[in-house]
């Protein structure tokens, strides 16, 4: 009679996200992943052919994982691109390393930036949209400027460095918008 399965890929990948959540993704080995989940090296690669294969899986995750955190984000601007940099800056200061893995990483497994910001919802095309709705009549330059601006915040919470209060952030993102709408009239 086959050996009942106690372990599952869902555990395993619940137990790799815990850990890049918590430790970071380049903490993640088979073995560390294996005492995470309470199992040894055997079931991981059960379900994976290696390491990269549960990497691959694990980032799918973490971007499904952004992704609802964006859309569940309370949305408190009209003004283009604020509750977008509002949001973002927020995930970085609330998940550090599952930003790191995202958005301040060499290895993003073949997505850009731009694909993972912009996700299944399409996060950065509808503001981008309704800031040419708003006037601007280059709303792609815009938007370059102004995540050139946000990611730079984000970052900056990563170090500590970014300690401003949320309503201080809709207001610095507010300036920032509007000043770089009259650069482009």
């Amino acid at each position: 009679m086959a050996r009942k399965e106690t372990i599952t890929k869902m555990d395993i990948l619940n137990a790799a996200f815990e850990m890049a959540s918590e430790e970071g993704f380049e903490h993640i080995t088979a073995r560390t992943l294996a005492a995470k989940a309470g199992c040894s090296t055997q079931p991981i690669f059960r379900v994976y052919k290696n390491m990269e294969e549960l990497g691959n899986e694990l980032f799918e995750q973490v971007v499904v994982y952004f992704e609802a955190y964006y859309a569940n984000f309370p949305r408190k601007n009209d003004t283009p691109f604020v509750n977008l940099g509002l949001a973002y800056i927020r995930f970085a200061q609330d998940n550090p390393k599952l930003f790191q893995l995202l958005f301040a990483s060499e290895k993003r497994h073949g997505s850009s930036l731009y694909d993972i910001l912009n996700g299944s919802n399409g996060a950065v095309v509808k503001e981008i949209n309704n800031a040419k709705f708003y006037g601007c009549t280059n709303p792609s330059a815009l938007f370059m400027k102004m995540w050139i601006f946000i990611h730079g915040a984000a970052c900056m919470s990563l170090t500590g460095d970014y300690d401003l209060k949320e309503d201080e952030t809709i207001t610095l993102l507010e300036e920032s918008y509007h000043a770089f709408m009259e650069t482009m009239r």
